[in-house]
């Protein structure tokens, strides 16, 4: 997980619920919520086998774009190279270090047939995750690299790709399993990309937002006064997508400020900034994984949507807050939503 995903993490345990004015809530016991049935497992130390395009013998993929894909085996063994097949070309955008990839996947233990949980099962969603970061299993982080969004792909993965040398019991797969995928890629997100606008004026006695063209990040300015008691939140620009709902995953582009060491300033230092470490967060919203302000903030707005919110110590970091802000500060985040699944 990247610095800024862990420093937004929820401090422990006061998770609080959205409201409908977005401006206030009461906190509420929840617990840890993992939405997705992709596989998520630490990066493997042994190096991985480079990518092929083709094999001498395959499996086969069939079915259309965007759903259930049907995986034929064959009888032989796998010869154990890692190997990347497009099946349908997309016409979207490629997918490089630091995107944000969504995909949807079908998946099968080569030695069994045994059919995988996949994110086309009833009741799970797409796989979201950064491109390069190591964030999910290298079958599907290397498999999209250089792939447009649109492709569908089949991926035979050797255990180094995929569960490694000591499998996975939960799943039946042991250490010796390649794993077949066929991968849809869905969207791909760019590490540079903001939504889009024009930027609503906001009252003086909130912070004034202007973006940086030159490097996506925003520039706060703090007012000379104490910051607000509770949550502030309101759009900067409207977005015209989808309502985002708790449980959701989200990509945003976002730029936080400590209000408290800033009043007054012109331009405030960022503590965080998701430009600054490589490209946008994804983050499943309203399940207490990132900081409450942000669940409250966020849920009922709309994709393509920037928020200025200004969230009060209790909401944020509390009396634990991380390097470079101290204990009970008020926090300023400029968010882009991006997308919603």
């Amino acid at each position: 997980m990247r610095r800024f995903a862990a420093l937004l993490l929820a401090p422990a345990l006061a998770l609080v619920g959205c409201s409908n004015d977005h401006s206030s809530g009461k906190p509420r016991p929840d617990g840890w919520h993992r939405p997705l049935a992709a596989p998520s497992v630490p990066v493997h130390a042994k190096p991985l086998p480079a990518v092929v395009r083709t094999d001498t013998v395959l499996p086969s993929v069939s079915g259309p774009f965007g759903s259930r894909a049907t995986i034929s085996l064959p009888k032989s063994a796998p010869s154990g190279k890692f190997v990347v097949a497009p099946q349908t070309p997309g016409r979207g955008r490629s997918a490089h270090a630091g995107d944000v990839a969504i995909v949807r996947y079908t998946a099968k233990v080569w030695r069994t047939g045994k059919e995988l949980p996949g994110s086309y099962d009833k009741g799970s969603r797409p796989q979201v995750f950064a491109v390069g970061r190591g964030a999910t299993l290298p079958a599907l982080d290397q498999a999209v690299q250089g792939q447009r969004a649109g492709s569908r792909l089949l991926v035979v993965a050797p255990p180094a790709a995929a569960y490694g040398t000591t499998g996975s019991a939960r799943l039946g797969v042991t250490g010796k399993d390649t794993i077949v995928y066929a991968v849809d890629v869905l969207n791909v997100i760019a590490s540079h990309a903001l939504v889009t606008g024009d930027q609503k004026p906001v009252p003086g006695d909130l912070p004034q937002v202007r973006m940086n063209d030159s490097d996506g990040t925003a520039s706060v300015a703090v007012p000379d006064k104490a910051a607000p008691k509770g949550l502030v939140a309101r759009n900067l620009v409207d977005g015209t997508g989808p309502v985002v709902r708790d449980g959701q995953t989200l990509v945003v582009q976002h730029s936080s400020a400590a209000w408290d060491g800033s009043r007054g300033e012109d331009e405030a230092d960022l503590f965080l900034s998701s430009r600054a470490e490589g490209g946008p967060l994804s983050v499943v919203i309203g399940r207490g994984n990132v900081i409450a302000g942000w669940d409250q903030a966020l849920a009922g707005r709309r994709v393509g949507s920037r928020v200025l919110a200004v969230i009060p110590a209790g909401l944020a970091y509390g009396a634990h807050p991380p390097k470079g802000l101290t204990p009970g500060s008020s926090v300023v985040s400029v968010l882009d939503i991006l997308a919603a699944v």
